[in-house]
């Protein structure tokens, strides 16, 4: 993933505001960001964050 640490540091879940932290999905082999507040994850498709609570999956 390449999601740059400042870009990181600003971004928030739009569910809860919670910080996110990046993953990557062993299974699925995909990168992801996962709020460690409500626990959501959302998909990151071509190095852009889909932050949208629809396409959002609970852990």
């Amino acid at each position: 993933m390449k999601i740059d640490d400042w870009l990181l540091e600003i971004l928030a879940c739009p569910a809860c505001k919670s910080p996110l932290r990046a993953q990557d999905d062993a299974v699925n082999g995909a990168d992801e960001l996962a709020c460690t507040g409500c626990g959501l994850v959302y998909p990151v498709r071509d190095d852009i964050p889909v932050l949208l609570v629809d396409e959002a999956r609970k852990p």
